[in-house]
C-alpha cells in the first residue's frame, strides 16, 4: 500500500482480500468457515475490478482494450487446459486435476467458472467430511472400489490401444502377461 492511498481504500482492499464484503456490497471471497456462498448475481459474466484482489489486474480491467485482450487470453488458455483435462479423464493420468486447474484459470476472470469451481469445492469438501466420518472398514471399501475403477479404466485403455511402445521392455512383458492386453 502506498502512503498516498486513502485509509478507507486500504480498509476496503483488506476486506476484499480477507473475503468479506467489497465496494459494491457483494461477497467477494471465501472468507472464514460458515460464511454464506459467494454472490455472483450481477449481470455481467466477468469479475469486476472491485472483486479483484490484485491491483495490477484491477488496473488492467480499467482499460477496455487491455481487459478484452486479457479476457481472450485467459479464456483460450483456461479453455484449452480444461478440454485437455476432460480428454485425460478416461485415460490414465491426472485428468480431474487438470480440469480443476483449467477451471481455476478461467475462474480468475469469468464468474461462471468461479461458480463451477465453488460448486466443486463444496461437494469435494462434503465428500471428504462424509468419508472421514465413516468407519475404517467403509473407507477401506471405498478405497478398494476406487482402485478397482482405476484398474478397470487402465485395463480397458491398454486392451483398446495396446501396450505403449515407450515403456521399458520389462514393463511391456509384465503387461503382456495380463489377460486381454495384446
Amino acid at each position: 500500500m502506498s502512503e498516498r492511498e486513502p485509509a478507507a481504500d486500504r480498509v476496503e482492499d483488506e476486506a476484499v482480500v480477507a473475503g468479506t464484503r467489497g465496494r459494491a456490497g457483494r461477497h467477494t471471497g471465501e472468507g472464514s468457515a460458515g460464511d454464506s456462498p459467494i454472490d455472483y448475481s450481477d449481470a455481467n459474466v466477468t469479475l469486476d475490478a472491485d472483486e479483484d484482489r490484485w491491483a495490477w489486474r484491477a488496473r488492467l480491467r480499467s482499460n477496455k482494450v487491455s481487459h478484452l485482450a486479457w479476457r481472450i487470453a485467459v479464456g483460450v488458455v483456461g479453455g484449452v487446459v480444461t478440454v485437455a483435462g476432460l480428454i485425460m479423464v478416461p485415460a490414465p493420468g491426472p485428468g480431474w486435476l487438470v480440469v480443476f486447474f483449467g477451471l481455476l484459470i478461467l475462474a480468475s476472470e469469468f464468474e461462471f467458472a468461479q461458480r463451477l469451481l465453488d460448486f466443486a469445492r463444496r461437494h469435494v469438501s462434503r465428500w471428504n467430511d462424509w468419508i472421514m466420518a465413516q468407519a475404517l472398514w467403509v473407507r477401506g471399501v471405498v478405497a478398494l472400489g476406487t482402485l478397482a475403477i482405476v484398474w478397470l479404466v487402465m485395463w480397458s485403455y491398454l486392451a483398446w490401444q495396446g501396450v505403449p511402445a515407450f515403456l521399458p521392455q520389462w514393463a511391456e512383458e509384465v503387461l503382456d502377461a495380463v489377460p486381454g492386453i495384446d
